[in-house]
């Protein structure tokens, strides 16, 4: 239900086209959406019920504002420029560029041919977009062969090697004519375009004349180039009695997700296939528009000739913007094909569902098995801490989090111990935990932060003890805390709860205890991670002290700029100098790092 506030601006919004911004309670824009009446549009969302996705985007939304356009047409225009500047977490968004590969014919005097994946407008014509780099590079090759152009980088003065293979027209010796490249460019047209019988018919003479002359390498050159035509070229099925390039889309929707699949048709056949899945937040055809223009907004993108589209959407903006029409097939083959696309797409987000729900298995399941185990209700957020020291010496504390079973990096940790032993005569595991478990959530109440659901600490009873001291006696909250315990192999053998240590037992082949492994294994190694790097500074710090002229400042400038006694041995005197350095000391640098070891980690 909307919010008085909320009520009153959505009492305010007008019978117009144009584009509408939600946000969070941050301020920040969480979706962006166009609509032909913003007022109808945007009041569904509060006056409706919702599920899935829709349900928790609507759930986050405290403010809305409006942008009010002329037509239709512009409201498509201005939602995808929003998008891309605001990148909003519930929209379709898709890669900048399209990672296709094409073939060029450049816009030159003398035209080579050549792969890219950059399409600029450059006068070039492109060709494709094909499944992969290697047929792309099959194709080039054998056009190379029978419609060379220029292989060479041009003028030399002398037939380049291509020239004697029959690759290339001779640009690098002669001045070739352009009637003479127009007519490849037609024959390499023509034959992309799907038009292969000419080009086979010829091959097929040449190679019959070649076996008559006795000219057998030659006509087994040519037998190979026939055998592509029939194993690449001709391999697929005939889906078109005409060769316009065209892209076709089709969609499925189900559980609040909508797949779509993109067929890309070349050559009269069917080149290559996209599919992608999505949450849908409006009607499907809004959602389908606003992919087809951003999937033509990206980088490297051709248009085709003609793009096939379900009959429910709205195809006059579309095809307005992009200045290509848009049709519906109404029988033959493309109307096949078109049923074809949405078998596809069904299929894709069927299976999608299935890997959803063995993944929620995995994580979510595995997260409510660990809950279950420890006699708790089902929570989201579970944190993890864990030590390292070398002797006392370096120490640092590592805090992972997992949400749903699956880690959210953005809220990982790092903490240099502070109340580090002065003689390093030893680690302090209870004063470390002490430590780190107060600043943790000592800070989080300071910000009125939500704490997570269960606390784990890699460690035994002493750390656990003095977890349930610190959050109970000192800052007066109640959070579920167990102690991850390891064998004597360092593998995870199993929980234990409470002041005495109450061991917690879990099926060992459970999803429960797989989570549990990768949390005790995750936090080590982000422990890990962090200590090595502190105690090759603190190590790198220590060695510069004993170098004389070498004060805090310049272990400052160096220890920031290098990082590592490595770097800093390779460094010529000059780019030390550059930090304010001088030439003495810096000499003083080198030659006192070029006699001294480095120092293993734990030696």
């Amino acid at each position: 239900m909307a919010s008085e506030y909320l009520e009153h601006k959505l009492a305010l919004l007008p019978d117009r086209p144009g584009c509408y911004l939600m946000k969070n309670l941050n301020a920040k824009i969480i979706y962006v959406g166009k609509a032909k009446n913003l007022k109808n549009r945007v009041r569904s969302y509060f006056k409706s019920s919702h599920e899935g996705k829709t349900a928790k985007l609507v759930s986050e939304i405290q403010d809305f504002e409006t942008i009010i356009t002329s037509t239709d047409k512009e409201a498509f225009l201005l939602e995808i420029t929003l998008i891309q500047k605001y990148q909003p977490y519930y929209n379709i968004k898709l890669k900048k560029g399209t990672g296709y590969p094409y073939i060029k014919i450049t816009n030159e005097r003398d035209p080579q041919m050549l792969i890219t994946g950059q399409v600029k407008k450059d006068g070039g014509y492109y060709f494709g977009p094909y499944p992969n780099v290697y047929a792309a590079e099959e194709t080039l090759h054998f056009l190379q062969k029978v419609y060379p152009l220029r292989r060479c980088h041009g003028h030399q003065g002398r037939p380049c090697l291509y020239y004697h293979m029959g690759q290339c027209l001779g640009a690098c010796f002669k001045e070739v004519p352009k009637e003479k490249y127009t007519i490849q460019i037609q024959k390499i047209k023509r034959f992309l375009n799907g038009n292969v019988s000419t080009v086979k018919k010829s091959l097929l003479a040449k190679m019959q004349t070649a076996a008559k002359n006795l000219k057998f390498e030659r006509a087994a050159e040519l037998r190979d180039q026939i055998n592509y035509i029939e194993q690449t070229v001709e391999k697929q099925k005939i889906i078109s009695n005409d060769h316009t390039p065209r892209d076709l889309f089709n969609f499925y929707v189900e559980k609040g997700y909508i797949s779509i699949q993109v067929f890309f048709i070349r050559q009269a056949r069917l080149m290559k296939r996209e599919k992608r899945i999505f949450s849908c937040l409006n009607t499907p055809e809004e959602e389908l528009a606003s992919f087809i223009l951003q999937f033509y907004n990206r980088k490297n993108n051709v248009l085709p000739r003609e793009i096939l589209v379900p009959a429910t959407l709205d195809k006059e903006p579309l095809s307005e913007i992009l200045q290509v029409p848009l049709r519906t097939p109404q029988r033959g083959q493309k109307r096949d094909l078109m049923a074809m696309a949405g078998e596809n797409a069904k299929l894709t987000l069927q299976e999608k569902f299935r890997l959803m729900e063995l993944d929620n298995r995995q994580t979510v399941g595995a997260q409510q098995q660990i809950f279950a185990a420890l006699g708790l209700p089902y929570g989201h957020v579970i944190e993890a801490f864990d030590h390292s020291h070398i002797q006392g010496s370096d120490a640092v504390s590592a805090m992972v989090s997992f949400v749903d079973g699956r880690p959210e990096k953005s809220n990982y940790r790092k903490y240099k111990i502070k109340n580090e032993l002065e003689d390093h005569s030893g680690a302090d595991e209870a004063a470390n935990t002490r430590e780190v478990i107060y600043r943790r959530y000592s800070r989080l109440l300071k910000e009125q932060k939500s704490l997570p659901d269960l606390i784990l600490m890699d460690g035994g009873l002493i750390e656990l003890r003095v977890v349930l001291e610190v959050l109970h006696d000192e800052l007066g909250i109640q959070i579920p805390v167990a102690g991850m315990v390891k064998d004597d192999h360092h593998s995870t053998s199993h929980l234990i709860v409470g002041e005495k240590g109450q061991i917690v037992p879990m099926e060992r082949q459970s999803q429960g205890f797989y989570l549990l492994q990768r949390i005790q294994d995750e936090v080590h190694r982000f422990v890990i991670t962090y200590h090595r790097k502190t105690h090759n500074k603190n190590a790198l710090s220590s060695q510069l002290e004993s170098i004389k002229g070498v004060g805090p400042k310049t272990r400052t400038k160096l220890l920031r700029h290098y990082s590592s006694v490595k770097r800093i041995k390779e460094a010529p005197v000059a780019d030390l100098m550059k930090l304010g350095i001088s030439e003495t000391v810096a000499q003083t640098i080198k030659l006192s790092l070029s006699t001294t070891p480095i120092r293993k980690i734990g030696s």
